[in-house]
């Protein structure tokens, strides 16, 4: 007889996308915690874009609950609606404000562009979602013997980023976390996460379960460092950035590098206040502003700046691109003139967005110089050009291949994924060590090696592969 709660995993096994885990209460009941789309190599076979429709039954989900709002978290809830899911999407409120803008963008790339049935679909999606409040309970009033409980804390990874305590029955009774993707403890703008105050069973994100990231005054300094090189023989510096998330990170900290005027011009002649920063997204540009919104939400140091008079997300030196043909005529401008300039554009792993006419333009160009900031999952042209561009490669875009002579460099510090201490943390810090501890969402070397440092830590805590 199979003994529940049990644990389902229908994504992010083999890598580090396509998150969608299964909670089952009992036979007939069951959340899903998130829905996400698999990208890069992990596309191939099952996962594969001709299979994003949902492979999994789901008439005993009675609920999904959103961690974040990232695509690889949520890309294919259209699919689960258009499967028949009619449940309640529950997550955080922030979460519910950004959700429906990223998929709406999500439904023209993938569906329909036909303005009648992106507003359907949207109306849908705002009926079913029940935001909630941090650090509270919800009965979820599922009909079970049992009564079943959720509770979403901060996580630190992007605004409205939450991982998610589950139980079914009372206060004693064992709690399941999905941690979602963690956030770093430095991440500007968000409150640190902090671990669960008790927890049986913990689903742990492992993207950087093999390495640990530069602390945030060493990645200001390497950012300005950078940046003053780069742009010293007037190139462009790109920035392949998720519309949100890293790009209103990166904002933040290039304001901040500004209003201190770095630690003198940015290039001789150029003070760093006159330098230009380019957002040339028009989904960047609607985060922004839904970020700005969202300021009771952002951390005690943003807030301070705002009181001092700042605007970390709206500066003097910010200028966003909209239209294609602004796009189009700023690509040719920055590719043959001198003029130093920072863009930032998506998508995050050059597979696709505005990011990757700049590199067609820019990349055999030795002025210019590409800064990383994220993970580059394999299989998408970031990846190969953050591994075969210091060694004089090429990369395939759209079918054709580019030599790259611009200098590639990678700031690890601006992940926004904790990295290994910072996920050792949070399982440790627990006042009681789980029992188990499933790794799910990385590579298999970051698995590993996050599994035997967890193992030596926590002798007791069982901690599994599942595959």
């Amino acid at each position: 007889m199979a003994e529940f709660p049990q644990i389902v995993h229908h994504g992010a096994l083999n890598g580090v996308t396509g998150s969608c885990h299964e909670w089952r209460v009992d036979a007939d009941h069951s959340l899903l915690i998130d829905c996400g789309l698999f990208q890069g190599a992990e596309t191939s076979g099952k996962a594969g874009a001709e299979h994003l429709e949902i492979d999994f039954p789901i008439g005993q989900i009675k609920a999904l609950i959103v961690t974040h709002v990232h695509i690889d978290h949520v890309g294919r809830i259209p699919y689960l609606l258009a499967a028949g899911f009619d449940g309640p999407i529950y997550c955080s409120e922030p979460s519910a404000l950004l959700l429906p803008l990223v998929l709406e963008d999500a439904v023209k790339v993938g569906f329909t562009r036909d303005r009648k049935l992106v507003e359907r679909f949207l109306s849908l999606l705002e009926r079913r979602l029940r935001p909630l409040s941090y650090d509270c309970w919800q009965d979820l009033d599922l009909g079970t013997p049992e009564p079943v409980f959720i509770r979403l804390q901060r996580a630190g990874h992007i605004l409205g980023s939450a991982y998610v305590e589950c139980r079914a029955g009372g206060e004693d009774a064992p709690v399941t976390v999905f941690s979602g993707d963690l956030g770093a403890p430095w991440a500007p703008l968000l409150p640190a996460p902090r671990p669960p105050r008790a927890a049986h069973t913990v689903v742990l994100e492992s993207t950087y379960g093999d390495r640990n990231h530069e602390d945030r005054r060493n990645r200001r300094f390497r950012l300005q460092e950078v940046l003053e090189h780069a742009l010293a023989d007037g190139g462009t510096v790109l920035i392949p950035a998720f519309s949100i998330g890293r790009t209103q990170d990166l904002l933040y900290e290039l304001e901040d590098l500004i209003h201190h005027g770095g630690s003198g011009p940015v290039k001789k002649g150029l003070p760093w206040e006159d330098l230009e920063i380019v957002v040339d997204s028009p989904l960047a540009s609607r985060f922004t502003e839904a970020y700005r919104k969202l300021k009771p939400f952002w951390d005690a140091e943003a807030r301070q700046r705002l009181k001092s008079g700042r605007h970390p997300l709206s500066f003097e030196q910010l200028t966003t691109v909209d239209s294609h043909a602004d796009h189009m005529h700023t690509v040719d401008y920055l590719a043959k003139s001198k003029r130093p300039c920072v863009v930032i554009a998506a998508s995050g792993m050059c597979a696709g967005g505005r990011i990757v006419n700049y590199l067609k333009a820019m990349l055999g160009d030795a002025r210019h110089d590409i800064v990383f900031v994220g993970y580059q999952a394999r299989g998408t042209p970031g990846s190969d050009i953050q591994y075969y561009g210091p060694r004089g490669g090429y990369v395939m875009l759209d079918g054709r291949r580019y030599e790259i002579r611009a200098r590639i460099h990678q700031l690890s510090g601006y992940s926004a994924h904790a990295g290994q201490k910072d996920l050792l943390n949070f399982v440790r810090k627990i006042p009681t060590p789980p029992a188990i501890v499933r790794l799910v969402h990385g590579d298999e070397d970051a698995k590993s090696e996050l599994r035997r440092r967890l193992g030596s830590l926590l002798p007791g805590t069982r901690v599994e592969i599942p595959h």
